[in-house]
């Protein structure tokens, strides 16, 4: 069947997403698993992915009827709706982009970027990107995430696609790259 590269419409989609993440949360997958195909950090609730997903859409990418990968959007007011996440809203607050601060810049974060298994190898990274400058690309300039140091694998595909790493920081969890993808 062929993808297809949408943004989620529904509760199903929503309860999708939850269940692709749980199968490559770090602690739910080995390390040796973790090396070789990444993972995710955050745990989302589905009252948290809801609310992400009123504000902006989830972009997401289906085979049929099931999702196989997905790329979650939040605007900067949601710095506080995932706790973990705090730590990067705030240091994003404070770096700058061209000589401008980034909070003074249109942009918006890229929360968690995965694809399932099943599905790796099929461009679909690389699609739900392109999803994403089309779908949000008149609206902001910059998508800013960030990425744990030792997941290499998001790293490499990161920067494929044209993310810039400009800032790393350690948290409670983890060494963090800051990356910026700019549109314009």
């Amino acid at each position: 069947m062929a993808l297809l590269f949408t943004t989620a419409t529904t509760d199903a989609e929503l309860h999708q997403i939850l269940a692709l993440q749980q199968q490559n949360l770090y602690k739910n997958t080995p390390q040796e698993y973790q090396k070789d195909q990444g993972f995710t950090t955050v745990e989302h609730t589905f009252e948290v992915l809801k609310k992400m997903n009123d504000a902006l859409p989830q972009v997401i990418a289906k085979d049929g009827d099931e999702v196989v990968g997905y790329a979650l959007v939040m605007p900067r007011t949601f710095g506080a709706l995932v706790p973990e996440l705090t730590p990067m809203f705030d240091i994003v607050g404070e770096l700058l982009w061209k000589s401008i601060p980034i909070h003074q810049q249109r942009f918006y974060v890229m929360g968690q970027i995965c694809v399932a298994q099943s599905h790796r190898g099929q461009g679909i990274f690389d699609g739900l990107y392109a999803q994403h400058r089309q779908q949000f690309s008149a609206d902001f300039d910059l998508c800013v995430t960030e990425i744990a140091v030792r997941n290499t694998r998001s790293a490499r595909a990161h920067e494929r696609v044209g993310f810039q790493q400009i800032h790393t920081y350690q948290d409670h969890t983890d060494l963090w790259n800051v990356v910026v993808w700019d549109w314009r």
